[in-house]
């Protein structure tokens, strides 16, 4: 058994792979997004996961790898194939290099063609791969830039990856058309551009007149990239754009900001509005409620929410933090900046003794 997960950024049609041993939880996260960092540190920890490695395919030109956020905020290392010329990394991979996670291991192998350093990584046992931008589903990376060259990338393709077992699942690193995994055999027999009987002429025609745009982050995310996601020299790598500033707040995988009951009750302020989103009969019932509670039904929320201040901090409550959890993103849409859920809702508040008004003992 694996723990895997797929995950993917819309904005540059990335994938991120997780995978994880589960027995000592070591996990490695392949082709990491900037942007993404938060969600995917949410997803490792509920999975009570240790990221031991960040793991880049290649030098991508459409987005900043989120590797340098992560070694910060998890202290995982950051392996990048030898060959791309990133700096700043912890680990340069070779060919036929392992990357181990508890007892399984990934084994780099050199995919050039997209670009000089672009890198397949193998399971263990053959069942899956991960090719980068080598080989897409039903499609290859582009070849016209960063070193690329069609006639490397045809006979990297033959030799690396179509020799696997015809039963070896492949993971792409993008997908533009909401597919999300192939195999050996498919891409042998269905490829359009180097599928069948097709040859190295062939593909190199067809690469050639391709005539793409180059991305529109390259002039960013390459410079970026070649330093492994670290920033210019003095500036501050974490993008706290977007994070909460009025409260010690954690954001879960589902993306909802979550508030811990213990802040709460130990930090009273004035300015936060505590809105509780049960029925009338759990308000005012023997579970009691948080003291200075303002009562609106979820159900009836979207139409009441005018009924609270938008210049003020929301903490959203319930019986067991489900009800409130959506009550966020109604309030998020409804333009409500500083909202979060309380975490474990009215039953964790009471099981960790914390003051209510009405109620049983």
């Amino acid at each position: 058994m694996i723990v895997f997960r797929q995950l993917f950024d819309t904005q540059s049609g990335t994938y991120t792979y997780l995978l994880a041993d589960p027995v000592t939880g070591e996990a490695v996260l392949i082709d990491p997004v900037f942007e993404q960092v938060r969600r995917d540190a949410a997803m490792i920890a509920e999975l009570e996961l240790n990221l031991i490695y960040t793991i880049e395919t290649h030098v991508h030109a459409d987005h900043v790898t989120g590797a340098a956020l992560l070694r910060r905020r998890l202290g995982s290392k950051i392996a990048v194939p030898e060959a791309g010329g990133a700096e700043r990394a912890d680990l340069y991979l070779k060919p036929g290099e392992r990357i181990k996670f508890g007892a399984r291991y990934l084994e780099m192998r050199p995919t050039p063609g997209h670009t000089s350093g672009c890198s397949t990584y193998v399971l263990d046992n053959e069942t899956m791969a991960f090719t980068g931008d080598a080989l897409l589903i039903r499609g290859t990376g582009r070849t016209d830039f960063q070193q690329g060259s069609s006639r490397t990338l045809y006979r990297s393709v033959k030799t690396q990856i179509f020799t696997l077992p015809d039963d070896c699942l492949l993971y792409p690193a993008h997908d533009y058309r909401g597919l999300t995994v192939t195999s050996v055999a498919e891409e042998k027999r269905f490829n359009p551009r180097l599928g069948g009987a097709l040859s190295e002429d062939d593909f190199a025609g067809y690469m050639e007149n391709l005539k793409l745009a180059h991305p529109k982050k390259i002039d960013i995310a390459v410079p970026a990239n070649l330093k492994s996601g670290e920033p210019p020299d003095g500036q501050n790598m974490t993008d706290t754009s977007q994070d909460p500033d009025w409260a010690p707040l954690t954001i879960n995988f589902a993306g909802i900001w979550e508030m811990q009951p213990e802040w709460l009750e130990e930090n009273p302020r004035a300015d936060i509005q505590v809105l509780d989103v049960g029925e009338p009969e759990e308000f005012s019932g023997p579970m009691g409620r948080i003291p200075g509670a303002v009562l609106i039904p979820l159900g009836e929320l979207s139409e009441r929410n005018g009924e609270l201040d938008k210049t003020r901090p929301v903490v959203a409550v319930c019986r067991a933090g489900g009800r409130s959890a959506q009550a966020t993103l109604i309030l998020q849409q409804a333009g409500f900046p500083r909202v979060a859920n309380l975490s474990g809702g009215m039953l964790r508040w009471r099981a960790e003794g914390l003051t209510v008004e009405g109620g049983a003992s």
